[in-house]
């Protein structure tokens, strides 16, 4: 079965690092605190547009699994 990066229904803001916590295999929390310090030394803005667009690219994940 293929794997498909979808937004996680375990979700803090709209599941998109939690999403890509379980394609790769990792923690959520630390996907999370990557993500985070990412945005802060890059200024935030890149951080908040990329996490924007994937929040509205990204598909949901079904409930069921």
């Amino acid at each position: 079965m293929q794997k498909k990066l979808k937004r996680s229904q375990n979700k803090m803001i709209s599941g998109v690092c939690a999403g890509i916590a379980e394609y790769f295999e990792f923690d959520p929390t630390l996907v999370r605190i990557a993500y985070v310090l990412l945005s802060i030394f890059s200024a935030g803005f890149p951080g908040l547009l990329l996490y924007i667009i994937l929040a509205i690219v990204m598909p949901v994940q079904d409930e069921l699994k």
